[in-house]
């Protein structure tokens, strides 16, 4: 039985184990599903784009036809060379194909079948996690550790380092998806090109865009000061199934846009350009733009990026992290109001 545990899989990425041709890459972080799967290809074949020596087939199509894995996964390359096989699982079953293949494949093709979230009890992980001839490699999220990681590897090849105050605002958000976690620090990584080291002002810049309209009535009514109702629609969006993380995610996106119409403003400039299509809301930012400085909103996106922080390191106490910081905030916008 090979199932490996999480903090073992970029090893065996690195460095995979020819006597497991059969793996299966799964779980509920896509991109980083993805990105192994990519990895796993690309180490088994000389060119990716070669169909003799990459054989793609869609999970779907193996429902029909579960013998046309085996034939693949067996066929020799017309040209010669190593061969492989990418499987994309999709709706419907591919656990009689993967079965056969099991019993029937050559170690000298590697067949990486890449899959969503898959339970302990799924058949097609099941079958894999039992054989002797297979391997199967989980995708979690990223925890702090594996983003700490991703941030000194993405940004040093860049020649640049960071700041701490800008570590910790990447930090609170980036998570869920390791293609879009890469490709918000390559975006921050081109934006610094040419200097030494990220600062917190560059991370505002780059990844600071507005929050979704469905969370705007939790932090509209806190950067408003109306305590009574951001009470309610907090409430109003934890019952209808909004994480306390998705609460501060969206604050946090809220004031680093706030903080840079306010910046802008006192450069002498306009704060309409980071409206983006937002004119709709354009009372909401005139409002929190003349009762807040920009010192005062630094304090408020430094105080949320720690909540965020903490609530993913305390998971049963994110409720109690949210509601305290915004209404903090909330009550702090009322006393200035």
């Amino acid at each position: 039985m090979v199932a490996l545990k999480a903090q073992a899989v970029d090893a065996f990425v690195a460095r995979p184990d020819t006597a497991r041709p059969v793996i299966l890459v799964y779980g509920p972080d896509a991109g980083l599903v993805r990105e192994h799967a990519t990895a796993l290809i690309r180490s088994a074949v000389d060119d990716m784009q070669d169909p003799f020596s990459l054989s793609r087939i869609d999970g779907d199509d193996l429902n029909a036809e579960p013998s046309r894995l085996v034939e693949e996964a067996n066929t020799i390359p017309l040209f010669g060379g190593r061969r492989a096989v990418w499987v994309r699982a999709g709706a419907k079953t591919i656990a009689p194909a993967v079965e056969m293949l099991l019993g029937s494949t050559a170690e000298d093709c590697r067949v990486v079948i890449e899959a969503g979230d898959l339970k302990p009890n799924a058949p097609l992980r099941a079958l894999c996690e039992k054989a002797k001839n297979a391997v199967t490699l989980p995708c979690y999220a990223d925890n702090a550790q594996g983003l700490e990681r991703l941030i000194d590897s993405e940004l040093r090849a860049g020649g640049l380092t960071i700041a701490k105050d800008a570590r910790t605002m990447v930090l609170s958000l980036l998570g869920g998806d390791r293609q879009a976690s890469r490709s918000e620090l390559q975006k921050l990584a081109l934006y610094c090109h040419g200097r030494t080291q990220v600062e917190r002002d560059d991370v505002v810049a780059i990844m600071g865009d507005a929050s979704e309209s469905h969370f705007d009535d939790v932090s509209d009514a806190a950067f408003l000061g109306r305590v009574a109702d951001f009470e309610t629609a907090f409430a109003r969006a934890r019952a209808s199934g909004t994480s306390a993380g998705a609460i501060l995610f969206a604050a946090l996106r809220q004031v680093m846009t706030l903080h840079k119409m306010r910046a802008a403003m006192d450069g002498g400039g306009s704060a309409a350009p980071a409206y983006r299509g937002n004119f709709q809301r354009q009372k909401f930012f005139d409002q929190v733009l003349q009762a807040w400085s920009t010192q005062r909103l630094s304090r408020a996106m430094a105080q949320i990026a720690e909540a965020v922080l903490e609530s993913r390191r305390r998971a049963t106490l994110a409720d109690e992290i949210a509601n305290r910081v915004l209404l903090a905030i909330a009550m702090t916008a009322r006393r200035r109001s």
